[in-house]
């Protein structure tokens, strides 16, 4: 089990003892860019700038259900700090992915490179969830993660990253990873809303809208307009 790093509340440090389990055996990477405001594995927002120019980032997205074919397929959501323009991510969300047919949902938080890990949150489609990512300096960072249509204890847990810039923050839908980009489940379509950076909406920033495509060209998933902190994203077939 991963060492959990810092002084914690007893809540906190219960909480992050006990997700000692991965949420799906998937990672969730960096953006793999093409080229700029297209990724192999992120769509949705993202603003970056220099080390140290973010602190924090929330959000809210209402979790999608997945239509399953033959084909395993994954899909995650989410909002971290990092991995627009450096190497790690910090980060938590839900899952929708599809195994052998069938839908299966799961949340999880990560701290790239390091695994991903599930939390205590149970994840059923058409709930509202709302998540948190705040550095509390010294590479410490508080992850929070709670279901809004339920109304239970939110999830949380402090993770030490020391090599963390602090250079991007985002709200994402994303193909996991495992050696690469997983087939995108077919998620139909995700709604962000709340989505802040700091204490701003994220339209308040210069936030660079990211298609998903195929290493062929074709679009996996592509956000719609960013209104205040809210977006939709998407899914496409990959044509």
């Amino acid at each position: 089990m991963r060492r959990v790093w810092g002084l914690v509340s007893v809540i906190g440090l219960c909480t992050a003892l006990s997700a000692t389990t991965t949420a799906t055996g998937v990672g969730h990477d960096p953006n793999v860019r093409v080229r700029a405001g297209t990724s192999l594995n992120w769509s949705g927002y993202a603003v970056s700038g220099a080390p140290g120019s973010f602190g924090s980032v929330s959000g809210s997205w209402t979790q999608p259900s997945v239509t399953c074919g033959t084909q395993s397929s994954y899909s995650a959501f989410w909002v971290g700090l990092d991995g627009d323009t450096t190497s790690t991510v910090e980060q938590l969300g839900t899952e929708a992915d599809c195994i052998g047919g069938v839908a299966q949902y799961s949340s999880w938080f990560e701290m790239y490179p390091h695994r991903s890990y599930a939390t205590t949150i149970t994840v059923l489609p058409e709930h509202t969830y709302h998540a948190s990512v705040v550095s509390l300096g010294g590479g410490l960072f508080s992850l929070s993660l709670a279901d809004v249509t339920t109304g239970a204890p939110p999830f949380t847990t402090i993770q030490r990253l020391p090599q963390a810039k602090l250079a991007s923050a985002e709200a994402i839908a994303e193909a996991p990873s495992h050696g690469g980009a997983l087939p995108l489940a077919n998620f139909d379509i995700v709604r962000f809303s709340d989505v802040n950076v700091g204490s701003l909406p994220m339209s308040a920033l210069p936030a660079e809208p990211i298609t998903m495509v195929t290493k062929g060209g074709g679009i996996d998933a592509q956000p719609s307009g960013l209104i205040g902190g809210a977006f939709s994203v998407k899914w496409s077939p990959g044509t």
